[in-house]
């Protein structure tokens, strides 16, 4: 069974990573932020969580408004650092935890949280930034990440109490996961800053210290304040703090403090804190019996006959066959692939399997594979093949005896009609 060893809290301002780079570890102006956070270093390295779990936002880097979600979760098996505008830091990419992040996954939708997934992006400095003080990296990262973006640019955003419903179940998610690994909660953002507008640049410390010192000892008080009064009080890209409610709330009720820094540099307070359960929390539903309910809508689905599910697991094994179909949507694209399809396939380095199965336009093949549905079909308009070819396919008849089985013999496909 997971463990939960701990949370983190921390800033994830880019001052911090800054910092690192440019080696300004003896230079007095920065010295604070890596005495703050080599407590946190030491933690890590004694309790050696094989993954944290990484609240943070996107600063629409990988994300954009064309479609942004109050809960995003990565469920891919690995994260690279975004370019941000000035090229990508330096630093190797690190493992994500599949199966963990589908457990998750599975309960939150369970417990009526709405998500949305994503795998295949880069992570900007909401996750990197601290993530590069907080463990070593230089060959490789010592654990995983399951990171949870959370967006709080865009109102509205999810409130307070939101946050911490969401972080009690997530408790019961990792602790019901049946592999027997360690999990640290890392939740980033704030602590007071604003950075737009003529109030750019507000900082208020007596709130802070006022925030941390409910999130120890009172955390549901903080539930009660709406984002306006956050904003109010800590600034508006300071009402981010709430991420840290969703740390909080995979803690115990009560919890035990080891390490609190705080420093003002600048525009963003760089703050860390380390907590420790200290308080046990009966609950009547066995890990078992949660797994049980979680489960509960898809159970059985898997037996029905000729069906395959597209799961999170289908998803990330053949995302990047789908990400290629996907693709045929750009007209350009479309032309290469009937013209030299070799050369696409090579560019989007397809493995030969998947290379011979979109050769061979052999449908059954694709979807047991892993392929959705919904791309198959963009595929089949632009190799001139209607839906109910590929239907006929695969179930494995001629085209001739599927329609036989239809009330109406006709035929359609979603191209274009000219």
């Amino acid at each position: 069974m997971a463990t939960i060893v701990g949370g983190i809290a921390t800033s994830h301002t880019p001052t911090i990573g800054f910092a690192l780079d440019a080696k300004k570890q003896q230079d007095p102006v920065w010295a604070p932020i890596f005495a703050g956070y080599e407590p946190v270093r030491q933690w890590l390295a004694a309790k050696q969580p094989d993954v944290l779990f990484f609240i943070y936002n996107d600063h629409i880097t990988s994300f954009f408004f064309d479609h942004y979600s109050h809960f995003a979760l990565g469920v891919g098996a690995r994260y690279w650092v975004a370019d941000e505008g000035g090229g990508a830091r330096k630093l190797p990419p690190i493992a994500g935890h599949p199966a963990l992040a589908r457990h998750v996954a599975t309960g939150l939708t369970a417990d009526e949280f709405d998500l949305s997934f994503f795998q295949e992006k880069g992570l900007d400095h909401g996750c990197f930034s601290p993530l590069s003080l907080l463990w070593p990296h230089e060959e490789k990262w010592p654990g995983a990440i399951v990171p949870l973006q959370v967006g709080v640019l865009q109102l509205p955003i999810p409130s307070a109490k939101r946050c911490f419903k969401l972080g009690r179940a997530l408790r019961k998610a990792i602790e019901s996961f049946p592999e027997d690994i360690k999990v640290a909660i890392v939740g980033t953002g704030g602590l007071s800053h604003q950075i737009q507008g003529e109030r750019a640049g507000f900082n208020n410390t007596p709130w802070d210290m006022e925030f941390l010192d409910l999130l120890e000892k009172d955390p549901e008080k903080l539930t009660g304040i709406t984002i306006a009064e956050y904003a109010e009080k800590g600034g508006m890209e300071g009402s981010e703090v709430i991420m840290w409610l969703v740390m909080r709330g995979a803690l115990a009720p009560k919890v035990k403090k080891l390490h609190q820094a705080y420093y003002l540099p600048s525009m963003t307070p760089i703050a860390t804190v380390i907590y420790e359960n200290d308080s046990t929390e009966s609950d009547t539903e066995s890990a078992a019996a949660y797994r049980q309910r979680i489960q509960h809508e898809w159970k059985g689905v898997e037996k029905l006959p000729g069906t395959y599910p597209f799961t999170l697991e289908r998803s990330v094994k053949a995302y990047r066959l789908n990400s290629f179909l996907h693709s045929l949507l750009q007209p350009e694209r479309r032309k290469r692939f009937l013209e030299e399809p070799e050369g696409l396939f090579e560019e989007a380095k397809l493995s030969e399997p998947e290379r011979a199965m979109l050769r061979a336009r052999d449908w059954r093949a694709l979807i047991q594979y892993g392929a959705i549905f919904f791309l198959l079909e963009k595929l089949g308009a632009v190799v001139g093949t209607t839906n109910l070819h590929i239907y006929a396919a695969m179930r494995g008849q001629s085209l001739e005896d599927f329609l036989k089985t239809r009330n109406t013999q006709v035929l359609y496909s979603v191209a274009a009609q000219k």
